[in-house]
């Protein structure tokens, strides 16, 4: 964290987005560390805040001409912001938090929650995923414990419908021998769906985060069972990186760090106090505490 309140990505060119600024405002909120909080928030509502849709732009680079040259926001850094602003209004009692959450969840609903192939689903972005016959769809994005929260707050049965189908979608997003998602999914007309074209067909770095959500959301879900049924075939210090779910083809090198906090997750595994070491990069890091927050909240 920057003294202006940027988290940078350390393993990504020291750019930002509004995932980490998510990430690093839930764990303010989980330390109680309000001044944390609010530099963190302040710094994302006054340099990423789009004023055309009320979400957020997704990425800023310090050393580029314009730091946000893509308009596009990411609903997953959209959901995790709304999040932590209410949970932020729940800790301190803050109604201004409260009411920010609920301008974001209104813009989400408006601009990136849409019905195709009979399912209410949660678009990527809110520019470039929706295509003529099928849907881009990132099913790390579907942050199920967020969405219980904004069910709880706003008592709309939208944000409940997006919860079972997405939990629906997820149980036939199933390939190859792992039976895994992969990172990136294409959405059909006819409800069919298939690895997305345009993005290597793995589960890798961003279809990690699908168990950790998953079991934030229920310890105890079906949809962690061909998780667990993949990480039990390997000795722990050798589960592959990623794996293509179309070849079967796994990574030449083993998961460490954050992605093997997941794993320990997903498995029950007793979970220590997260050690952040130099090794750590950014997304190791956060995976590691979110992996922390994510059992202090269930236990």
């Amino acid at each position: 964290m920057m003294p202006d309140g940027r988290i940078i990505d350390t393993g990504n060119g020291n750019v930002s987005h509004t995932e980490g600024q998510g990430f690093a405002m839930l764990l303010a909120v989980a330390n109680n560390d309000r001044p944390a909080f609010d530099k963190l928030w302040q710094w994302t509502d006054k340099t990423l805040r789009n004023k055309d849709n009320g979400l957020f732009y997704w990425r800023y680079n310090p050393v580029a001409p314009n730091p946000v040259a893509d308009k596009n926001d990411a609903t997953d850094g959209d959901t995790l912001i709304a999040w932590a602003l209410l949970r932020a209004q729940q800790q301190w009692h803050e109604k201004s938090y409260g009411s920010a959450s609920d301008a974001i969840t209104a813009s989400l609903l408006k601009s990136t929650v849409v019905t195709f192939a009979g399912r209410q689903v949660m678009l990527p972005g809110a520019k470039g995923f929706y295509l003529n016959d099928h849907l881009n769809l990132n099913p790390s994005y579907f942050i199920f414990p967020a969405w219980q929260a904004f069910a709880a707050r706003t008592h709309l049965t939208a944000w409940r419908k997006l919860q079972s189908d997405g939990q629906a979608l997820l149980g036939n997003m199933a390939w190859g021998k792992s039976q895994l998602p992969s990172d990136w999914v294409a959405l059909r007309a006819d409800g069919k769906m298939e690895p997305a074209k345009e993005w290597p067909t793995r589960m890798s770095f961003d279809a990690i985060r699908i168990p950790l959500y998953v079991y934030w959301s229920d310890p105890k879900s079906s949809l962690l069972t061909p998780w667990k049924n993949w990480f039990q075939r390997y000795p722990r210090l050798q589960t592959p990186a990623w794996i293509n779910v179309n070849t079967d083809e796994v990574a030449p090198w083993f998961m460490t760090g954050g992605l093997l906090a997941v794993r320990d997750l997903t498995l029950g595994e007793a979970q220590a106090d997260p050690q952040i070491t130099p090794q750590d990069d950014y997304y190791s890091a956060s995976l590691k505490l979110l992996v922390w927050l994510a059992n202090k909240d269930q236990a």
